[in-house]
């Protein structure tokens, strides 16, 4: 079939969908391209929406992918506040608010969405969650207001919506399940680091706590803790990680688990349909298993994999997961996929706040992690891949560059 007489249609006008509609045309993809999303805006980034957009440091447009006349200008039909109301993967058409469109390739990029709390209390107003543009909107209306602010959840949204609420000159109190603030990611010892680090800037941490409900309103919000404590707010902002968005996907008879099930090409296991970002639970080649990554990395690169594969080309998606989060005046970089049982290693001055922590397992670095110390991703993402064991000594000595440590593994 004559590439110009196609339709691709992407499901999900976010990061994601947005990048795959610029690759599919960078490929040399000539059909028609309909790019379908339920939010007014067009696709944006959303790692500024807990940074420097909702301290009010940064414009709407700054968090925009393209700029204006981008999606006219490459014919690409893009679709804002319209719903996907079914896929029907037999006639290949998906039902866009009453309309059938029909197509050749379907890429689903429908993200995720926030976990919701289902405590006593927990629709009152002065609940807020961060997801979207116009969720940051209106954090960033209550923060303008000053007063005190209950975030719970201390994950990377959690923590980073601590910072910027802190830097704002708001009361902060960060509510956890866990000990420690991003405990469940980076383990025991970097979390006591980041533990201080918030608590350097005046936020109070009340870990190990477990929510027993909310009660008040708009502007007043009482934490109640089993353990009988309660906290005062002006308001709270959860953050306790997200869902991927499968209901379509799993109407269509698509395979879902955490996500919906693609190979390294990011197809599914129906013909035509691929699947990128916070929603596609991929094989990864190089750890040779399934990874679903959430970071802005995945939705930023795996759209150009999708496009390929989409197009009969080549296709493999197998970079490194890798994520970035800035928290006051703390910048880090991680790279590649640790779990709870691996070994942390620290080089550097973890006191000063510029170091790199390494996570081991059966002596080989499997990922890393760069906090205010710049230009080194590459060089520990040498190191992951080479796969071969590195001694715990020689990671810690700063003497010794990560060039020779990547070179006496790989010898």
């Amino acid at each position: 079939m004559n590439q110009t007489s196609q339709t691709h249609v992407i499901v999900g006008a976010g990061h994601a969908g947005g990048k795959a509609a610029e690759a599919l045309r960078e490929e040399g993809f000539d059909g028609r391209i309909v790019l379908i999303g339920q939010e007014p805006e067009p696709p944006y980034e959303r790692p500024p929406l807990s940074k420097d957009y909702l301290r009010g440091e940064s414009g709407r447009e700054n968090a925009h992918l393209h700029p204006d006349g981008f999606y006219g200008d490459q014919q690409i039909e893009l679709r804002t506040e319209s719903t996907v109301e079914r896929i029907d993967t037999e006639a290949r058409e998906v039902v866009v608010d009453g309309e059938r469109i029909g197509y050749e390739r379907l890429l689903l990029t429908t993200g995720a969405e926030p976990r919701r709390l289902s405590v006593p209390g927990s629709e009152v107003d002065g609940i807020h969650y961060l997801r979207d543009l116009s969720d940051a909107d209106a954090i960033a209306a209550r923060l303008e207001r000053g007063g005190r602010v209950v975030v719970i959840g201390a994950g990377w949204i959690g923590a980073e919506v601590a910072a910027s609420a802190r830097q704002k000159g708001l009361d902060v109190t960060i509510v956890e399940r866990g000990r420690l603030p991003l405990e469940h990611v980076l383990g025991r010892e970097v979390g006591e680091i980041y533990r201080d680090i918030h608590r350097d800037h005046g936020v109070e941490l009340v870990g190990g706590a477990a929510l027993d409900g909310f009660e008040g309103g708009d502007c007043e919000v009482r934490v109640r803790l089993a353990d009988g404590r309660t906290l005062e707010s002006d308001f709270v902002v959860v953050g306790i990680g997200v869902e991927p968005r499968t209901e379509l996907a799993e109407k269509a008879g698509l395979a879902v688990d955490n996500g919906i099930l693609v190979s390294e090409r990011l197809e599914s296991r129906v013909d035509g349909v691929f699947a990128a970002g916070d929603v596609a639970n991929a094989y990864h080649p190089f750890y040779g298993r399934r990874l679903r990554v959430e970071h802005w990395a995945n939705a930023l690169n795996q759209p150009l994999t999708a496009a390929q594969a989409m197009l009969g080309k080549p296709a493999s998606y197998e970079r490194l997961p890798y994520f970035f989060s800035d928290q006051y005046d703390v910048g880090m970089e991680y790279s590649g996929y640790a779990t709870d049982g691996d070994e942390v290693v620290l080089r550097g001055r973890p006191d000063e706040r510029e170091f790199i922590a390494f996570w081991l397992d059966g002596g080989r670095v499997v990922a890393g992690m760069s906090v205010n110390v710049w230009d080194v991703n590459a060089q520990i993402q040498a190191l992951i891949r080479s796969g071969q064991p590195v001694a715990v000594e020689r990671l810690r000595d700063p003497e010794i560059s990560l060039e020779d440590l990547t070179e006496e593994g790989t010898s």
